[in-house]
């Protein structure tokens, strides 16, 4: 496949140079990290540089990142060369989500509609996950979803929260 017929998903980002045998920490951009390290082909795509198909050595994942080592890379010199790429594959290839379950991608743009509403409320602009400090308080199920509306749901405890966001129940949504 061209480089320039792929529509690529973002898997992960290279941060810096691992150990001194070529090896690379990658951000983990997924939120499914074990399909990295099933990996054997990858895309390597920058700002600057056209994407590039790219075969993996191998990938493991230590303290939250992915440590790949791609095939001709030897030095540290040579992995410093693939800073801020970032790890692709075509659409097509990206992981499997369940009955319920959506990638965020497929959400922007979407309508959202109030139940019994004559008409949409908005397109879905952005998807925003709950900080950390928050995930206690909400189910995981639930995601942010900034809309071009403002809608004020209710909360249990009946008070009003979240001026200008949209709390959709959806089961899941993916990244990539």
């Amino acid at each position: 496949m061209r480089p320039e017929l792929i529509a690529p998903v973002t898997l992960a980002r290279i941060l810096r140079p691992w150990g001194r045998r070529g090896e690379v920490a990658a951000e983990i951009l997924t939120d499914f990290p074990q399909r990295l390290a099933e990996m054997r082909e990858a895309w390597l795509a920058g700002e600057r540089s056209a994407p590039r198909r790219a075969k993996i050595i191998s990938c493991r994942m230590h303290l939250g990142q992915a440590i790949f080592h791609f095939e001709g890379v030897h030095t540290i010199s040579e992995a410093e060369a693939l800073r801020g790429l970032e790890v692709q594959v075509p659409l097509e290839e990206r992981a499997q989500v369940g009955l319920g379950r959506y990638y965020i991608t497929d959400l922007i743009g979407c309508q959202v509609w109030e139940e019994g509403a004559a008409a949409a409320l908005g397109p879905v602009q952005d998807v925003h996950r709950a900080g950390e400090e928050k995930r206690g308080a909400l189910p995981e199920s639930w995601i942010l979803v900034n809309c071009s509306f403002h809608w004020r749901p209710k909360s249990a405890h009946g008070s009003i929260q979240h001026h200008g966001e949209l709390r959709c129940g959806f089961r899941k949504a993916c990244v990539n």
